[in-house]
């Protein structure tokens, strides 16, 4: 009787508010198979000049041809599928075949993956904040675009917009402009029948403390969340990507996986309402280990707080790094990439259910961290 109930309430989720999509079902069902248990997210949508950074390090141009070889590397290493629900892919990848011929969404799908992409058009200086901060471009035309994603395959998408701390704050300007972007994002992408991933990176970058990432991530999120409500966004067919509370990577503060877990579930719950069924963090620069290690005590720790939230991974640099390495850009080196890849997949899976254990092979992690990181 109490499920039939349950049931019921979920079956009138907009009754009080009714929903600005006739997508609200679907939405709704694509999260909860993208938060299928300890499953998590693959960010492949590195732009062009994103994967020419990555190229050089192992010596390998940066053309079409190569860049559809790495995607390949990773979308159709077979057992993919047991650790990540969805993957994001650039819009150039959302046009391109595998070796077999068929073009990767249709890949993914077959595969049990739901196919996601990159919607925002990169960042760009915004002028009325302070120096050094930036917005995202890409909203003129945007509902246009995203059908067109939803017609291809795409299930979801995602918009990035960043904050950096100076001097121990980011400006209003950007907190409020930045938030009604992502806001305006998730409401027309949520009307095209595509789950929005919000996404509102507090970046790593600068000599910041803990304290300080904490009290701005809580200033930023909130905003965000009432942008969100304002719009008429359906919480239960949205995720949040968001970073994680940790200092600044250049201050030389060291912080355990349980003062981040801390830090980050109680930012979190100060800010974002349960209705939101899933976070899945960004790396944002952190190592391969210590993704794992403070996605783990999220979930493993007796914290102390509310935790009514899925706490999920979508890694790009945190899964691809050490893969990226071991393939070196030669065909030959395909398995070893993929062994690797499937590892960390495998890690970040444990470390979603609380079960993440540091293997021998993961001791020599090497921080990720890139100064003003742009995709």
């Amino acid at each position: 009787m109490a499920n039939k109930r349950i049931e019921v309430l979920e079956s009138q989720l907009t009754t009080f508010r009714p929903s600005p999509t006739p997508y609200k079902d679907e939405l709704i069902a694509t999260v909860k198979k993208m938060l299928a248990p300890g499953k998590g997210l693959l960010a492949a949508d590195e732009s062009e000049g994103t994967c020419a950074k990555r190229f050089a390090s192992i010596k390998l141009a940066n053309n079409a041809e190569n860049r559809r070889k790495y995607r390949e590397l990773m979308l159709n290493a077979e057992g993919l599928e047991q650790y990540i629900s969805g993957v994001i892919l650039h819009e150039e990848t959302f046009g391109q075949k595998s070796d077999s011929g068929i073009p990767f969404p249709e890949l993914l799908v077959r595969k049990g993956i739901v196919a996601g992409i990159k919607t925002d058009k990169g960042l760009v200086p915004l002028v009325s904040g302070a120096p050094g901060e930036e917005a995202t471009q890409g909203i003129d035309g945007y509902l246009a675009r995203a059908k067109k994603y939803y017609e291809g395959g795409a299930r979801f998408c995602k918009w990035r917009n960043t904050y950096k701390i100076q001097n121990g704050t980011v400006s209003e300007a950007a907190v409020q402009y930045n938030a009604e972007t992502l806001a305006r994002y998730a409401i027309l992408s949520q009307q095209a029948g595509l789950v929005p991933i919000v996404e509102p990176e507090v970046m790593i970058d600068g000599t910041h403390s803990l304290e300080v990432s904490q009290r701005v991530s809580e200033r930023v999120w909130s905003v965000v969340a009432q942008k969100l409500h304002e719009y008429g966004v359906l919480w239960e067919g949205m995720l949040l990507k968001p970073n994680m509370v940790v200092p600044g990577a250049e201050s030389g503060i060291k912080t355990t996986p349980r003062e981040a877990a801390f830090a980050t579930v109680l930012t979190l719950g100060r800010s974002i309402p349960a209705a939101c069924r899933g976070i899945t963090f960004l790396s944002g620069g952190l190592s391969e280990v210590d993704s794992s290690e403070f996605l783990n005590a999220m979930n493993a720790a007796d914290l102390g707080l509310p935790r009514p939230w899925a706490l999920r991974f979508s890694y790009a640099r945190a899964l691809q790094g050490s893969a990226l390495k071991a393939w070196g850009g030669k065909d030959e080196g395909f398995a070893a990439g993929r062994k690797v890849l499937l590892h960390r997949c495998r890690q970040n899976f444990l470390a979603a259910q609380g079960k993440y254990v540091r293997a021998d092979d993961d001791k020599t992690s090497e921080s990720l961290y890139v100064k003003g990181y742009k995709y």
